[in-house]
């Protein structure tokens, strides 16, 4: 099934919706419609400390512990 065919159908059972249903229906269907996650671009200053650790790592590997 299509993208256009699911939000078609899903529009047709909204469609045939009571009132009540309606409103308890909104705040999941508003929550499910904002993005997983938003990615910011870093600041200055956290650019700064990654170069940083960056730097280090190349340094001296060895100093870095594996999230094994």
């Amino acid at each position: 099934m299509t993208t256009a065919v699911l939000r078609k159908e899903l529009q047709g059972y909204i469609a045939k919706m009571p009132e009540r249903r309606l409103r308890v229906l909104q705040p999941l269907l508003s929550e499910m419609a904002e993005p997983l996650y938003i990615v910011e671009k870093a600041s200055l200053s956290e650019a700064k400390r990654a170069e940083k650790r960056i730097k280090e790592f190349h340094d001296d590997p060895s100093c870095f512990v594996a999230l094994k």
